[in-house]
């Protein structure tokens, strides 16, 4: 019977997000910040300029005006094959696995902030203070998920704590993992299908597929950082595709 840690290993997490399906809704970063236990960023955090959340929506224009539009466009650790953050951790914090994702080890970070300073995405935060939720919030916190102290880095997981508890159950099953069986906060709450979360290794898998379209994409690709997350341009009023990056 195959284990479950040979079950993991025969797998490349990756996500494909489609910018044409993007509406800059913000369900994502509620789904996130609710998922994983990030602290809420209050007004007296935000006039200090420390607000931080695991994924963003950067919204840019296009076009002449009067006839300006607004584009959108998630952003989130890359989880690059090539990562730059890596090999700055002087404690071996944050290291690339064998499943295609950028792990961070809070209980290791000892918060050089090396690794925020490597990564040309601007996707890892500092934990400036200790978290704080109200009363009327605590019950709603991820047991899944520790609750990290000040003082270290944190960044996407891409929602490690579902991909961990999928192949559990798959196992339990004595099956094999099915394309779709594991979606993160953010896919499962996207409206719009923007965001798809899956298994590069499984070619039959959506964002195998996906991958392979004409409009795919990598941000700040000149850098050679070999994302394992891949955009899709958005289509302009022609048909073709418009707006890369």
């Amino acid at each position: 019977m195959v284990s479950a840690a040979e079950r993991v290993s025969s797998h490349k997490w990756g996500m494909v997000v489609d910018v044409d399906r993007c509406t800059g809704c913000q369900s994502c970063v509620m789904a996130c910040q609710a998922e994983n236990n990030i602290p809420l960023s209050t007004e007296d955090i935000y006039r200090q300029k420390r607000t931080f959340a695991w994924i963003r929506i950067e919204r840019y224009w296009y076009g002449e005006f009067p006839d300006v539009k607004a584009r959108f466009i998630p952003i989130m650790c890359q989880h690059c094959e090539n990562a730059p953050c890596e090999p700055v951790c002087p404690v071996f914090a944050t290291y690339h696995n064998t499943e295609g994702m950028n792990v961070q080890i809070y209980n290791r970070c000892v918060g050089t902030r090396y690794c925020g300073n490597g990564c040309p995405y601007n996707v890892r935060f500092f934990n400036y203070w200790e978290p704080v939720w109200p009363s009327t919030l605590r019950n709603q916190l991820n047991p899944d998920v520790t609750i990290r102290s000040r003082g270290i880095m944190e960044k996407c997981s891409f929602c490690v704590q579902r991909i961990r508890r999928g192949v559990r159950e798959a196992a339990a099953d004595g099956r094999e993992l099915q394309d779709g069986d594991i979606g993160t906060a953010c896919t499962d709450a996207c409206p719009t299908n923007a965001l798809v979360f899956g298994d590069y290794d499984d070619p039959n898998s959506r964002v195998s597929i996906m991958k392979k379209d004409d409009r795919k994409y990598t941000l700040l690709d000149a850098l050679n950082t070999d994302p394992n997350v891949v955009y899709l341009a958005q289509v302009d009023a022609t048909g073709g595709a418009a707006g890369g990056h």
